[in-house]
């Protein structure tokens, strides 16, 4: 193997700009509906205090998060998060943090009538849905003065904890400037990565940066900084699995059995991705067969022949027609207990917990019965080892549990037989 990789960088710079980095477009469109959830929170705070003899007002607020880092990327799925802190002085708070919380989805809910999905409490914020994918979670923190007159933030979580809502962007910041912005053009390219096959449970983007920054290795082309500074996060993980929190290096980032089983996906992962790009480093290799390997590292219609499916995809993918009969499915998404939406009208993911009614359509009506196969994909179906199974009858409902892509198929049989069939792919987050 030489030692020289295969110069792809013009390319790779493309995809980088073309379909990595969000537009400006986009990220005007997510500070709009930032600074609109801000006006619905004053606005639902100052009715919340009439109706209720109270004096709650917000007195700052911060964006956090990949949004505060510019490290958010572009997402066919409209799959984008919002993290604001939002400040309250200690002495205007109630003690608990289950009644602030509550206080603050009150306020929201008041103002945000028309959301598919209300306004509700998390462990460590609340947070607002769109059916299109966007969500917006509100971090909120309290502040003081300590004995030294020092501004002191806690965080609302299960419980108050001292938090700076900036210390983190202020890191990042810091050693991206002092790498030549090279932390946040990796950071990026690898959250394509993570993202790249829907079924994957990847750690998050707070992960994926502490472990680009730990690891970075900044080269003169762009293609060569990634792949230098993946393969050493690769290395780093074969030894050592756990994340810390860069400013508290006896915290760790990883909470629960889940949190450590992403890094170990991640690991994973790259460990057999990163052996696809081997081929780069052959004396001969052709311009093809370098823009393969990246197509099966990326898994982006960019690089070639490999087309990702679109929102669209998540109605009718394909339609199997047997002579002249056909069936069409109507699925129905019960959004809140009682109502339904059509799937093709949530134009983002769907999220878990929620039920989908699917009902056959067939063109004709003496068929002997009506199938459906479930077929589930990611990693989390695999966890639980339920890959598909199968129904019977006109109608079925089924639960959205596993994050990733999956398909229903329905076929209709007559006397035995199948005489048509057709399927529907659901995303799920």
């Amino acid at each position: 193997m030489s030692a020289s990789m295969y110069n792809a960088s013009s390319k790779f710079k493309k995809f980088y700009d073309d379909h990595v980095v969000l537009s400006a477009t986009e990220q005007t469109n997510l500070r709009e509906k930032k600074n609109l959830n801000i006006e619905r929170l004053e606005s639902g705070l100052t009715e919340y205090n009439t109706d209720n003899n109270s004096d709650y007002k917000l007195t700052d607020h911060k964006v956090q998060g990949s949004m505060a880092m510019s490290t958010i990327v572009q997402n066919e799925e409209n799959e984008y998060d919002i993290d604001v802190a939002i400040i309250f002085d200690k002495d205007d708070l109630p003690v608990g943090t289950t009644a602030t919380k509550n206080i603050i989805v009150d306020a929201l809910k008041r103002k945000c009538k028309r959301f598919k999905t209300e306004p509700e409490s998390k462990t460590n914020c609340v947070r607002i849905e769109y059916a299109s994918g966007y969500h917006i979670d509100f971090a909120v923190y309290r502040k003081s003065e300590d004995e030294d007159g020092n501004t002191v933030y806690e965080h609302c979580g299960s419980e108050w904890r001292n938090r700076d809502p900036e210390v983190i962007t202020n890191w990042f910041n810091k050693s991206n400037k002092d790498n030549n912005g090279n932390v946040r053009i990796v950071v990026r390219l690898l959250k394509m990565f993570c993202k790249s096959k829907s079924g994957w449970s990847m750690p998050g983007g707070l992960i994926q940066s502490v472990l680009v920054e730990e690891c970075i290795e900044s080269k003169d082309r762009i293609d060569e900084t990634f792949y230098y500074t993946i393969t050493k996060i690769r290395d780093r993980l074969e030894e050592n699995k756990e994340v810390y929190n860069p400013n508290d290096n006896e915290t760790s980032l990883l909470f629960n059995a889940k949190d450590h089983q992403k890094v170990k996906n991640l690991y994973t992962r790259l460990k057999s991705y990163i052996s696809k790009l081997d081929v780069l480093f052959k004396t001969d290799c052709t311009e093809k067969e370098a823009l393969n390997a990246w197509k099966e590292f990326f898994n982006h219609t960019y690089w070639g022949e490999l087309i990702t499916e679109s929102v669209e995809n998540r109605t009718i993918l394909s339609k199997r027609m047997y002579g002249n009969y056909s069936v069409d499915i109507v699925a129905m998404v019960e959004w809140h207990p009682g109502q339904y939406i059509p799937l093709n009208e949530v134009l983002g993911p769907i999220p878990k917990g929620k039920s989908i009614r699917f009902t056959a359509k067939p063109s004709i009506f003496d068929f002997s019965r009506i199938e459906w196969e479930v077929r589930n994909n990611g990693d989390e179906c695999v966890e639980v080892n339920d890959i598909g199974h199968l129904s019977e009858g006109v109608s079925v409902t089924k639960n959205t549990a596993y994050r990733g892509g999956h398909r229903m198929i329905c076929r209709v049989y007559r006397n035995g037989s199948v005489i048509c069939e057709n399927e529907v792919r659901i995303q799920i987050k």
